[in-house]
């Protein structure tokens, strides 16, 4: 019988870094965590007593920021695959700066749905259900900023080259998956009103 596992150092497949595999597990639990709370988001919005308020613009606009992100980390990986730390760390830099505008148009956002007179617990549910909802995507979305720091200061300090890159690409997996995230519940709180 073959033995499946290759132990010799030369191999050709590649294999995957345990910290890609425990951030995997980690996203799933996640996905698992806003699967339940649209899920009762749903349920709840069913029995009725369910107000209907207009999402605020900034919204709106942190949504196209989080995209810009997605984009400026994609040419920051790009860059680094083909040796230019510079660059890498220049588009790293930028996507810190949308991710922290990100939380500031969410904070905003938030402004201007307590000046509608919506809040968190102001007596109905679909209030709490949506702060909620994006108060824990910013919740997970301040580890990614963090994240996005320790990346870009290690990118100034030329630690990551295109053979050593998983910061950067581990980075980007969460980002991006944070960036997909929003967009679900964005488009959910629009559509389930």
């Amino acid at each position: 019988m073959e033995n499946t596992i290759k132990q010799n150092s030369n191999e050709t497949e590649p294999i995957i870094p345990t910290q890609k595999i425990i951030l995997w597990i980690g996203l799933a639990s996640i996905i698992m965590l806003f699967a339940g709370l649209m899920s009762g988001y749903i349920v709840r919005q069913a029995e009725g007593n369910w107000l209907v308020f207009e999402i605020p613009s900034m919204f709106y606009i942190s949504t196209v920021v989080i995209l810009l992100s997605s984009l400026t980390l994609e040419i920051s990986k790009s860059a680094i695959r083909k040796e230019n730390n510079k660059k890498a760390y220049q588009f790293l830099t930028y996507t810190l700066i949308l991710g922290l505008a990100f939380v500031v148009c969410q904070f905003w956002g938030w402004n201007q749905l307590v000046s509608n007179n919506i809040h968190f617990s102001g007596g109905n549910p679909s209030e709490s259900f949506f702060y909620a909802l994006s108060g824990l995507h910013l919740a997970h979305l301040s580890f990614g900023v963090i994240s996005l720091a320790v990346t870009t200061f290690k990118a100034k300090k030329n630690r990551y080259s295109a053979k050593n890159y998983l910061g950067i690409s581990l980075c980007a997996i969460y980002w991006h998956f944070l960036d997909f995230l929003w967009l679900i519940l964005f488009v959910f709180l629009a559509l389930f009103r």
